[in-house]
């Protein structure tokens, strides 16, 4: 079973090895709340997985660590298994799907592990790194169902209430568990009256769902950009624990969790992947009530693949009101594109893009159309540039 004594002897051992990240003030994101911003995304490996991974290996007996350890990823576990290995001087063996970003099978290797490229995706990788368990002794290190990675993450818990003891409520990303099984069961123990809420991307909702059928279930398939909580299946362990620690678990889309990485990255210089952002995207958004409280939002990690980076930047922009696309009906004379550029540089919008084009069949013979995108404030600033081209007599389609 695991106690708080567990806890706090993994957090005297990851001393050695992982870094106490700090907690920062955040007045812009949430108007009305004292936000605060645990950031893991700045640990070594960019991630919190190295917690739990580390202390994991610490307590292996000679013999395990001898015989070397096993793990599969696509992602942050990997890398910390890699690192912890390699800190403690035993043998590591990544089974990675073979469509995994190069930056990420890189980054694993040169923490000294055998990376082991497996056809398919993740579950193929997962049955490959059970044959190489079964075939040479290697101890699998679970990315969240154990115990002793379970009490690493919560380590996490232990930080948050030194550097900011009166707090009322945790905000944790969610995928199989065990970063939100270890910080719920530490904070319950030591501080039962402080909430913990955690965030799953609703296009991979399988603890929430789960614990509203208070039995585990298993998604028949996940989509989302947050590619490090997109679990099909809760762990055991952990869905006991969250059943048990949990106050509730919302969800965050993908465009919220987009809209709240461009604003770390804006207002706070902080890079997050999508699972890193969730938290900040349910208090953004609502999705947790933050209203006049003292609360922590945890970035769980920053390895966001840059070649989506673009994509998730201009997915926030739309949602945050920064940028807009209006179609705009115009008769087909001269000086009509000067009159909606005028309006719309009067107001402070800025066209960024002008695609015209005459009207289709069955439209005014001498019709066209203006499709403009422009960067904007907010969503009161597009509003502000639609009434003004409305009340001028252009006509938005």
């Amino acid at each position: 079973m695991l106690t708080i004594d567990n806890v706090y002897r993994a957090g005297n051992e990851l001393k050695k090895v992982a870094r106490r990240t700090d907690v920062i003030p955040s007045t812009k994101l949430v108007p009305g709340a004292e936000l605060y911003l645990k950031t893991e995304n700045l640990q070594v490996t960019g991630s919190f997985k190295l917690r739990g991974a580390y202390y994991k290996m610490s307590r292996l007996t000679d013999e395990e660590k001898a015989r070397g350890v096993i793990a599969c990823s696509a992602g942050n576990h990997a890398q910390g298994v890699a690192l912890a290995a390699q800190k403690n001087g035993i043998k590591a063996v990544i089974c990675l799907p073979d469509g995994a970003p190069i930056s990420k099978v890189e980054a694993t290797k040169s923490y000294g592990a055998e990376v082991c490229l497996v056809e398919g995706v993740y579950d193929d990788a997962y049955k490959r790194a059970m044959e190489l368990r079964d075939k040479y002794g290697y101890t699998f290190i679970h990315p969240f169902d154990d115990e002793d990675v379970i009490a690493g993450q919560g380590t996490i818990a232990l930080e948050i209430l030194e550097q900011l003891p009166d707090i009322d409520a945790v905000i944790v990303p969610v995928g199989g568990g065990g970063l939100i099984a270890g910080i719920a069961f530490t904070i319950k123990t030591l501080y039962p009256k402080i909430k913990v809420y955690g965030v799953e991307a609703q296009g991979a909702p399988s603890m929430k769902i789960s614990l509203n059928d208070n039995k585990i279930e298993e998604l028949s398939s996940v989509s989302t950009i947050a590619d490090g909580i997109a679990v099909k299946k809760p762990g055991s362990i952990t869905y006991d624990m969250c059943q048990k620690y949990v106050d509730e678990i919302v969800t965050v889309t993908d465009d919220e969790i987009s809209a709240a990485i461009l604003a770390l990255m804006e207002k706070h210089k902080l890079v997050t992947e999508g699972a890193g952002a969730v938290s900040v995207a349910a208090a953004m958004f609502g999705k947790v009530d933050v209203k006049n409280k003292r609360v922590v939002c945890l970035l769980s990690g920053g390895n966001i693949d840059v070649t989506i980076l673009s994509r998730v930047i201009k997915r926030g922009l739309l949602m945050s009101g920064r940028t807009c696309q209006l179609m705009v009906e115009l008769v087909d004379k001269p000086g009509q594109l000067v009159g909606v550029s005028k309006i719309i540089a009067d107001l402070g919008g800025n066209v960024i893009s002008v695609h015209h084009e005459r009207a289709s069949e069955g439209s005014d013979v001498n019709g066209c159309y203006l499709r403009i995108t422009l960067e904007t404030k907010n969503f009161e600033h597009i509003k502000e540039i639609k009434s003004a081209l409305i009340a001028n007599g252009f006509k938005l389609v």
